[in-house]
């Protein structure tokens, strides 16, 4: 069961992956206002830490792949990483986004152990405890956040606990899902791995069970988002916000 006011809205959570762009430029403030023009009340990030400890809102290791730098973020300075431009918009801090929409609930996925302090202190300096949800594929780095708080966040298992409890849930073994999920509030997880289908109404049910929501990531074809509704899945994580929004609209569950 949350702790926070983060899930204080009607189910689904429809969650805008990066912002939404269809340029492809990712992680922008442009990417983050077309989100929010669109009525999302929910955006995806991901932080990083510069080498003198600026928290940028980026999901790469590098500049390389989404701006015309090059280098590994948390080995660069920010008045080089400032500089760098995805598409004409530059590489904006965590600070700049909780800023510009006071209202905005953000999913952050904290992509490395060295940007963990940092994260927890903007997110106290902000007091956005009730605005984030804090994610890491790395239970260990989600950890180092979530210790250095003051208060409760949302949280979602990292790649550990997710595993445990899926495998949990398709054997039926609901104890061990039940201590797997136990910290978290979600369980945030792709619909296929591989060959494997990870998302199934068992699962969903299992989640349920234990007061946790399940949101699915990245879906970006309306059929699919279809499905995995009538699961009863609680979120889905876009690419493409526009069309997760028609979608809802004609389930009559856009709010």
């Amino acid at each position: 069961m949350a702790r926070t006011a983060y899930f204080d809205h009607p189910a689904p959570i429809a969650m805008a992956h990066r912002g939404f762009s269809v340029d492809g430029h990712e992680n922008t403030l442009a990417a983050f206002e077309q989100a929010v023009d669109l009525g999302f009340a929910y955006v995806e990030t991901d932080v990083h830490v510069t080498s003198d400890g600026t928290l940028v809102a980026f999901h790469d290791d590098t500049l390389d792949r989404v701006t015309d730098a090059q280098g590994l973020i948390r080995e660069l300075p920010w008045s080089t990483v400032e500089l760098a431009r995805i598409g004409d918009q530059p590489v904006p801090r965590l600070d700049d986004v909780l800023d510009a929409w006071p209202a905005l609930r953000l999913n952050i996925d904290c992509k490395h152990i060295s940007a963990a302090e940092t994260l927890a202190d903007t997110i106290e300096k902000h007091a956005a405890h009730d605005r984030v949800l804090v994610a890491s594929f790395d239970d260990h780095t989600r950890h180092e956040v979530l210790k250095r708080l003051s208060r409760p966040v949302a949280t979602s298992a990292g790649k550990s606990r997710t595993r445990t409890a899926v495998l949990a849930a398709k054997a039926r073994f609901s104890p061990l899902a039940r201590r797997a999920l136990g910290p978290v509030d979600a369980l945030q997880i792709p619909h296929h791995h591989g060959r494997v289908t990870v998302v199934t109404r068992a699962l969903v049910q299992r989640a349920h069970s234990t007061g946790v929501q399940v949101h699915v990531w990245t879906i970006n074809d309306p059929e699919e988002m279809h499905e995995l509704l009538d699961l009863g899945v609680d979120g889905l994580i876009s690419d493409r916000a526009d069309l997760l929004k028609t979608v809802l609209q004609e389930r009559g569950q856009w709010a």
